[in-house]
This record gives structure tokens, C-alpha cells and sequence, in this order.
């Protein structure tokens, strides 16, 4: 066993068994019997000392104590909460293992009473048991001598007769025929056959996604041979395409190679990394940094890993699929807020708060789909009242808001240390590619250790390491960047409201949709502005209401006044003829 599979199986034990296991543990004992017994002993010290309370602490609330088994299942709910008037529904805790307020339930004897059972694996969503083989069983149903005898033959290597794995069945097998080929065939799967249909509707008008672009992606793209103003990019501060970005790069490849080809725990770590890390921290002015090497693994695998099954994330009801994707990977209870709704958030804090140990709050600093932005003064004001973590993702923030690009923290003038995880991407306006979270250096030398996603991911590839670096560091000396991108976005936000265009609550961001109704119009809209040199793309249902369907532009600071002008008269023009 490797130092990479001991973290992971000490990972697996600590969230299978619900207490602290030493990774050097698992080195002391020479067979899994004698470490089984071991950890079977750990695990009943554990269950024995948690009534009792430790000397000095305060003490929990009751209604954090694990539910009894009769605790009834709730619904899970998949909708976002419903807004009319002023009155708001407040949503229901919506749990990944069935059971409501993510109470454990107790396992009972058969006459009724409470007993110890050794805990199953979980899958990776946290709640059905593990289909694989479990030598606790074999534990459980041979005499020590046969238990010795077994183990040995398993860890001594290839063996003509495995105790794990059963021999097949001597009765016939059952009928078949009544599984559907949905069941076993991907080419059947329910989800791909509908994806098939919308697409079937959608391509007699020309398919509006994954058009080839053909050079770097800037005001101007060329598509099909066609140079046209862009607005489907995000590259805000115009980084991507900089000749000393991308002379960094290329250095960077004559040093470092293309790869680090390991993780970063094991030998990938270069100078690279711990530079990129220590600018954004001291751009940011947080203690410490991590880089991942994808914005969307950093979301899910911080979100993940952080949050149990024992805890509460309260998440803006548009927050981005990759804020989900780690909530439901958390296991912890979900539920949503109204949109940038400070009222109703709080609402759910008092009613919950007591019912949980760790709260999340989960919020963006703009968001990509309307173009608005967190209220991050209030939202911070209620995780100090109620004791709270938060965690900001600035994907879209970072190089656009503030007057140095410092991000949605700088725009509202607010603390570093009043959130806890600051999150970011290098995709957008970094001109890279790699994500980051940003606070105190204990989470940041927590997540080097033990994050799934950093720990067994390769290091960030050193282009994109010195791409976003040299990228930060022009972003640092050229802050003028970021004053163009604000004009150019309140020059295109005000023509497009002077022509009576819907440009929904975009506000103060180069986000500004343009919202047309139907997902029909939408995708036509799109079609005629491509043959009029004009890229941008639609965003229908389900990302967004049915009703509610838009063309999304992202300004940059190299877009010019006149292209501007001129997509604005476009967009009048021929949104009038649909």
C-alpha cells in the first residue's frame, strides 16, 4: 500500500465509521484481521464516549441529537422555492438519504431495542450500502482459526478459490426478457432519447451549439470562415490572445513540459503552483490559496468534502450546476433560497439552524444567467448572526467587479475574513484554465491533504499554471482594463433598454441577457444575428423558465463603441421581425 492509497482508505474508514483514524495506523498492523479488530474496538470507544460530554465544552442543542429510527421519510423536493407577492414559500429540508433534518436513523434489535451494528460503505452519494464484497462478513461467520486461515489466502495473492466472491447460482435463472433495453442499453437510456427529441426540434433551424471556432476567441471570432463581434466569451479583461500570457505559456512548456504528470501530493508540485496560489491570495488578501485544475471539480469536491450528512447548505436557488453537483456529493440536506433573497434566507435560519451542526451558505458573487449580484453585506451579517460558513464563487466577479477586478469582496468593501471560502475560476477573465478557493491557511493545508480532487487529480498543467499568473499579474498593473469593461457593459445595458429591450435584472456587470420569451425565439434569434455577424448564444429551459428563454452577452473590454452600437440597432431589428 502507497502513501496515495492509505489517505484514501483512511478517508474511507473516517466516513464509513464516523470517528478519527491515524493514516499510520493502517502501517502498524501486519494482516486486515489484526487491523480490523483494531479498528472494530476504535469504533466502539467512539460510540461509548460520544453521550458523554467533554470536560469544558458547551453542550449540543437536542436538536442536533441524532432522530430515532421511527423518524418518518420526507419527499425529497426537486423544485426552487415559489415566490408571489411578498409572501414566500420556504422550502423543506430536502435530504440525499431520505430521512428528514439528515437524522441518522438507529438500527434496532429484534426486540425492539437500540443495538450496535459496524457501519456499511455508502456509494458516492451517501445512501444505499456498497455492493462489494466485505471481509467484516467473513469476520462474522468463521472461528478465528478460519477467519487467520481465509484472510492470509486473500493478501498472499492469486488464489484457484476465492472466499469472497460466491460461485454462481445452481438455479436457473430467472426470465430476463421483461428488463428493457433501457435498462441495459445507453443507446435506450430515457434521458438520451429525450435529449434526441429536443435536438430533433431544434436542428431543421441549424443547431445552435458547439460551433466550431477557428483562431482566438476575442471582440471577433471566426466561424465557418466568417469573422464575427463575439459576445460568447468570457474573456472579460481581454487576457486570452495577450502576447504576454501566452509567452508565459509557452515558457512555461520549455521548463515544465505539458503535464506535471502526478499529483501535486506525490511529485507534481512545481514553483508554479505555489507562486499562482501565493498571488491570489495576496491579490485577495486572504492567508492562503489552493488551485485545482477545473473551476467545476473545485465547487464539487471543496463542497463535498467539507459537508456531511450531519449538515445544512442553503444555496441561492440560480446558483450554478457545480455548487449542486458538491452539495449533492456532500450528502447533506439542500435547500434553497429565494434568488438573492436575504428575508426569506433568514427565515429558514431561524427555523433550522439548531437542527444541524455545520450551515453553509452558498452564493455567487455575479451570476451568469441574470447578470446581478450577491448582497453580500446582508448575507454576511446573518452568517455571523447565526454561525455560519459562506462561500462566495467569483467566477464572474473576479476582474469585473471592484475598481481593481478584486472581485464582489472589494465592490461592497467587505472583510476577507467575513467569508470563509472565496472561490474562483481561472477560465474567465485569468485566461486559463483551473479553479481556486481561497480563506485561512487551516482549510487551505486541509484540503492539500485530504481534498479527493486535489489529492488524487494531476497538479494544474504548468501552461495554465503560468497563463493565469502572468495574466494576474497584467490584471495587477493594468487595472484601466477593468474601468473599459465597466463602460463598455453600462454603454450596451443602456442602448438596450433605450431600444425596450428585455434585459432582465442585469445590473453593473458585462452579464446582460436578453430576454425573449419562447426557447423558439430564442434559438431563431440566434440563427438570424449569426448570419448578420453577430455570435451569441440562446439559453433555454431547463436553465432557465420556459418563458424566460434569452440570448446571453458577455462584453469585454476589447469589444469598441461602435460594435456595440451596432449590435444594439441588429438586436432591435430583428427582434421586431420575430
Amino acid at each position: 500500500m502507497d502513501s496515495l492509497m492509505a489517505v484514501e482508505l483512511t478517508n474511507r474508514l473516517q466516513s464509513s465509521l464516523g470517528c478519527a483514524v491515524a493514516q499510520s495506523m493502517l502501517f502498524d498492523y501486519p494482516t486486515v484481521e489484526a487491523l480490523t479488530v483494531c479498528l472494530l474496538s476504535l469504533l466502539a470507544e467512539s460510540l461509548s464516549a460520544q453521550p458523554r460530554q467533554a470536560a469544558g465544552q458547551a453542550p449540543m442543542p437536542a436538536s442536533l441529537t441524532p432522530a430515532p429510527a421511527s423518524t418518518p421519510p420526507v419527499t425529497p423536493i426537486s423544485q426552487p422555492p415559489i415566490t408571489s407577492g411578498s409572501s414566500t414559500t420556504i422550502p423543506q429540508p430536502l435530504t440525499t438519504n431520505g430521512f428528514q433534518n439528515g437524522a441518522i436513523p438507529q438500527p434496532l434489535a429484534n426486540n425492539g431495542s437500540q443495538t450496535l451494528s459496524i457501519p456499511q460503505p455508502l456509494t458516492g452519494n451517501g445512501s444505499q450500502p456498497a455492493a462489494i464484497p466485505q471481509p467484516f462478513n467473513h469476520l462474522n461467520s468463521h472461528s478465528p482459526s478460519q477467519n487467520g486461515q481465509r484472510i492470509a489466502q486473500i493478501t498472499a495473492g492469486p488464489s484457484t478459490h476465492s472466499p469472497i466472491y460466491p460461485s454462481a447460482p445452481s438455479a436457473p435463472l430467472p426470465d430476463l426478457s421483461q428488463i428493457p433495453p433501457a435498462y441495459y442499453q445507453l443507446s435506450q437510456l430515457p434521458e438520451y432519447l429525450a435529449l434526441r427529441q429536443d435536438l430533433d426540434r431544434v436542428e431543421p433551424m441549424g443547431n445552435p451549439f458547439f460551433d466550431v471556432h477557428d483562431g482566438i476567441m476575442r471582440d471577433t471570432s471566426r466561424i465557418n470562415g466568417r469573422v464575427v463581434v463575439n459576445y460568447s466569451s468570457y474573456n472579460y479583461v481581454g487576457m486570452s490572445g495577450d502576447l504576454e500570457v501566452s509567452q508565459a505559456a509557452m515558457r512555461a512548456i520549455a521548463q515544465y513540459g505539458t503535464s506535471v504528470s502526478a499529483s501535486r501530493v506525490v511529485s507534481g508540485e512545481r514553483p508554479l503552483h505555489r507562486e499562482l496560489e501565493r498571488e491570489i491570495a495576496d491579490f485577495l488578501g486572504t492567508e492562503d490559496c489552493i488551485v485545482f485544475i477545473g473551476g467545476h471539480p473545485t465547487n464539487v469536491t471543496t463542497i463535498g468534502h467539507l459537508m456531511g450528512d450531519r449538515d445544512l447548505i442553503l444555496c441561492d436557488s440560480l446558483s450554478h450546476n457545480s455548487l449542486r453537483e458538491g452539495c449533492k456529493l456532500s450528502g447533506s440536506t439542500l435547500m434553497d433560497f429565494p434568488h438573492n433573497d436575504c428575508q426569506a434566507l433568514e427565515t429558514i435560519l431561524q427555523q433550522h439552524r439548531l437542527q444541524y451542526e455545520k450551515v453553509l451558505i452558498v452564493v455567487e458573487g455575479v451570476y451568469s444567467t441574470d447578470g446581478d449580484i450577491a448582497p453580500l453585506p446582508e448575507i454576511v451579517a446573518l452568517k455571523h448572526r447565526y454561525k455560519t460558513l459562506l462561500l462566495v464563487d467569483e467566477a464572474h466577479s473576479i476582474g469585473v467587479l471592484g475598481d481593481t477586478g478584486r472581485g464582489v469582496g472589494e465592490h461592497f468593501g467587505v472583510a476577507r475574513t467575513d467569508v470563509d471560502l472565496w472561490m474562483g475560476t481561472m477560465s474567465k477573465a485569468l485566461a486559463s484554465c483551473g479553479g481556486y478557493i481561497a480563506g485561512c491557511k487551516e482549510i487551505v493545508e486541509y484540503l492539500k491533504y485530504t481534498a479527493p480532487g486535489f489529492v488524487f487529480s494531476v497538479g494544474m498543467a504548468p501552461p495554465s499554471a503560468a497563463a493565469a499568473l502572468a495574466a494576474l499579474r497584467r490584471l495587477k498593473a493594468e487595472p484601466e482594463r477593468v474601468a473599459t469593461l465597466r463602460a463598455r457593459s453600462q454603454l450596451f445595458l443602456q442602448l438596450a433598454r433605450q431600444k425596450g429591450l428585455n434585459t432582465g435584472m442585469s445590473r453593473d456587470t458585462p452579464v446582460i441577457p436578453i430576454i425573449v420569451g419562447e426557447p423558439h425565439r430564442a434559438v431563431m434569434l440566434a440563427h438570424v444575428l449569426l448570419e448578420r455577424g453577430i455570435n451569441a448564444r440562446p439559453m433555454v429551459y431547463p436553465s432557465v423558465p420556459f418563458n424566460g428563454a434569452r440570448l446571453r452577452f458577455f462584453l469585454t473590454s476589447l469589444h469598441t463603441e461602435a460594435q456595440i452600437r451596432s449590435t444594439i440597432n441588429v438586436l432591435a431589428e430583428e427582434l421586431a421581425r420575430l
